[in-house]
C-alpha cells in the first residue's frame, strides 16, 4: 500500500508537492519525512547517480525516479509491489510534467505546486488494490521491467551524505586552521622585523636628534 507520496527538484532539494493525508495514521511519520528530505539533500548534492532506486527503511521501502531534474518518490509497505509502485510514479511524472513543466525551475517556494495533492489521491486510490483487473494487467505487462532498479538500505544511502558531511566540515576546519596559522605567522614575522630594525631605528633617531639640535645650537 502507498502511504507516502513527495516530488521535489533535485537542483536544490526544494519540495514541490506532497500527499497532503499521507502519514497522518502513520507510526513514525515524522521520521520517515526527515529521510525523505536527507534523501533529496543527498540528491542535491549529486549523491546517488542512480535516476532509479529502492530505499529500504524499517517495514517500509522508499521508491524514487528522477527525471527532468525532478524527483517523484513513494513510500509504500515491503510488501507491496515494486512495479506498481514505479509505474505509480511514472503516472504522476507524466501528469506533473505535463501541467507544470514550464514552471518547475522558476519555483521559488516551497509546495509551489500543492494542488497536484489532488491528482495524487486520485491516482493512489488506482494502485492501492492490487487485486483490481487494471493492477493486475500492470503487475503482467512485460514491457515495463523494474528487475534492475538497485535496492539499498537506508543507513547506507544517507551514511554516505552524513561521510560527506564530515570530510566537508574537516576540510572547513583545516582551511581555517591554516588561515589562523598565517595570521599569526604574518604577526610573527612582524614582530620579528620590530625587534630587528627597532635599535637601529633609535640609533638613527638620536644621531638625528643630535644633528638638529646641534645646527639649532650653531
Amino acid at each position: 500500500m502507498v502511504k507516502m507520496t513527495l516530488i521535489a527538484r533535485v537542483t536544490d532539494g526544494l519540495p514541490l508537492a506532497e500527499g497532503l493525508d499521507d502519514g497522518r495514521d502513520l507510526p513514525d511519520s515524522d521520521m520517515y519525512k526527515q529521510q525523505v528530505k536527507a534523501l533529496f539533500k543527498n540528491l542535491s548534492r549529486g549523491q546517488n547517480d542512480a535516476s532509479r532506486m529502492s530505499v529500504e527503511t524499517g517495514p517500509y521501502i522508499f521508491h524514487y525516479i528522477i527525471e527532468g531534474r525532478v524527483c517523484y518518490l513513494t513510500m509504500c509497505d515491503r510488501s507491496y509491489p515494486k512495479k506498481l509502485a514505479f509505474q505509480y510514479l511514472e503516472d504522476l511524472k507524466n501528469e506533473f510534467e505535463r501541467v507544470n513543466g514550464p514552471n518547475i525551475e522558476t519555483a521559488a517556494r516551497p509546495y509551489a505546486f500543492i494542488k497536484f495533492d489532488t491528482f495524487i489521491q486520485k491516482t493512489k486510490k488506482l494502485y492501492q488494490d492490487t487485486r483490481t483487473q487494471r493492477n493486475i494487467s500492470k503487475l503482467n505487462d512485460e514491457l515495463y521491467e523494474v528487475h534492475q532498479i538497485m535496492t539499498r538500505n537506508v543507513q547506507e544511502v544517507l551514511g554516505v551524505g552524513e561521510k560527506l558531511d564530515q570530510v566537508s566540515q574537516m576540510s572547513s576546519r583545516l582551511t581555517l586552521e591554516s588561515r589562523e596559522y598565517a595570521d599569526k605567522a604574518k604577526d610573527l614575522n612582524r614582530q620579528a622585523l620590530i625587534r630587528k630594525w627597532a635599535p637601529v631605528a633609535i640609533v638613527l633617531g638620536v644621531v638625528f636628534l643630535l644633528f638638529w639640535v646641534k645646527t639649532k645650537l650653531w
